[in-house]
């Protein structure tokens, strides 16, 4: 049942994405037909059955306890228009290293499933519209292919001029009715812009009540994600590509995942003409930029006879940050000028508090148990930050550990700290894991 589903649901996203691709012009009236009970099983399997309740206290498991009857109701309820879109439940999640947090929407179970198969319908339309430069929450991609993606367009550019483009609260500040109106160049089914209305009206509760903001759309809503990549699709990389880049005098390219951007110029001319009219162009759609984060910086390569410490302060490349990475010019191993990256220190900061504070909750645990959870949290950290060029923040990090671990087992028993030589000896018995950049080009590949 599962696998003939499965090959019905694909059969016909590829007939989907196969007519937008040759009518690209062409608003789809007729969708809501694909979604049936075969449609919302699918989007059952691919619902997170682990993740956060929403405001009725729904389990995966709960649900799951009557699918049979649930899903029926569910495309009953969402073809007949009285489906009710509940209010997502609101919690705070840290943001970067100070006090500061970022609002995360949870929804319901039956929420999530309903938003999966919508989007299920949204993805292999605007899979055929979205552009090369976008690489957040999309199939097939990934932040590391953003990264090469950067790396390889700073190298052939000869570093140039990099316009950081930070959009200030771009969830809590999208703005709906335009929203609907970039929607419906491509989507024109009532069913499926209904619902999608009925999310973006749906409240947000929080400490008790109840509120419904006038504009915004909740992050980590199943939806949100698409959502947002339709809007930044024409405000940013639509207006880069087809206005933009034509005007330029020299070459010029826009590296996109999700809400964070960076663009670079082969000429600086170029790039303040751009940070001139973005503030316009954002505003336009009810976004403003972050007047401090957004920035132009001037990262040409160095001369190749000189030192990076020998260039006056004035000429020196600056650096700049992209997803949890600082990205700076330096000698590769063969003396020649390279862009390397490195873990940014806000997120280094950030990794290491977090692994801290889980140390220190759970050091009353027995060993073995902290062992394997602090192993897992550090493959996760090396999986993500392995990348060629960063293995020394990679072993810095693995150090720092290592010293926290030992601060906290150490405050297990009053007046009895760990000493040098019986922690080597744990260590002997638990190792942490190597820190081994898991993404480097010189790293040997598995034989297939």
């Amino acid at each position: 049942m599962e696998t003939s589903n499965s090959t019905t649901v694909s059969t016909r996203q590829e007939r989907i994405a196969e007519l937008a691709k040759k009518s690209p012009p062409m608003g789809f009236t007729s969708l809501n037909h694909h979604l049936d009970l075969s449609w919302l099983h699918k989007a059952y399997e691919c619902t997170r059955k682990d993740g956060a309740v929403g405001v009725d206290g729904q389990t995966a498991r709960d649900y799951a306890a009557d699918l049979a009857a649930n899903l029926p109701s569910l495309l009953d309820r969402a073809k007949s228009g009285t489906y009710r879109a509940p209010p997502v439940r609101r919690v705070h999640i840290p943001k970067g290293t100070g006090g500061d947090t970022r609002p995360i929407g949870i929804p319901t179970f039956e929420d999530k499933v309903l938003q999966r198969a919508v989007a299920m319908v949204l993805e292999p339309i605007y899979e055929q519209d979205f552009y090369d430069c976008s690489y957040g929450f999309r199939p097939g991609r990934s932040a590391h292919q953003a990264l090469d993606a950067l790396w390889r367009q700073t190298m052939s550019m000869g570093g140039g001029w990099i316009l950081e483009v930070d959009i200030r609260q771009f969830f809590d500040t999208l703005d709906k009715a335009h929203l609907r109106e970039l929607l419906q160049r491509r989507v024109r089914d009532g069913v499926v812009l209904r619902l999608i209305g009925k999310w973006l009206n749906a409240g947000v509760r929080e400490a008790g009540s109840v509120s419904y903001p006038a504009a915004g759309t909740p992050q980590g809503g199943v939806i949100s994600p698409i959502l947002s990549n339709i809007y930044l699709h024409y405000v940013l990389d639509d207006w880069f590509e087809r206005d933009v880049k034509p005007r330029m005098k020299g070459g010029a390219f826009l590296i996109r995942y999700a809400d964070d951007a960076v663009m670079g110029f082969a000429h600086e001319a170029d790039a303040r003409r751009v940070l001139e009219v973005l503030p316009k162009r954002f505003g336009k759609y009810g976004l403003t930029l972050h007047p401090d984060k957004t920035r132009l910086v001037p990262f040409r390569r160095p001369p190749p006879n000189l030192r990076r410490e020998d260039l006056p302060k004035s000429t020196r490349p600056g650096t700049f940050d992209l997803l949890g990475f600082t990205h700076y010019w330096d000698r590769s191993r063969q003396g020649n000028w390279v862009v390397k990256r490195k873990t940014a220190r806000s997120r280094f900061t950030r990794a290491l508090q977090a692994l801290g504070q889980w140390c220190r909750r759970n050091r009353h645990r027995p060993v073995a148990e902290q062992h394997q959870t602090l192993s897992q949290k550090l493959r996760g950290h090396f999986a993500y930050y392995g990348i060629t060029g960063n293995s020394p923040a990679l072993a810095r990090f693995r150090e720092e550990v290592r010293k926290v671990w030992r601060k906290w087992l150490s405050r297990r028993k009053r007046g009895n700290p760990l000493s040098g030589t019986e922690y080597a000896r744990l260590l002997q018995r638990y190792p942490l894991p190597a820190a081994i950049a898991v993404h480097s080009v010189c790293r040997p590949q598995r034989s297939p």
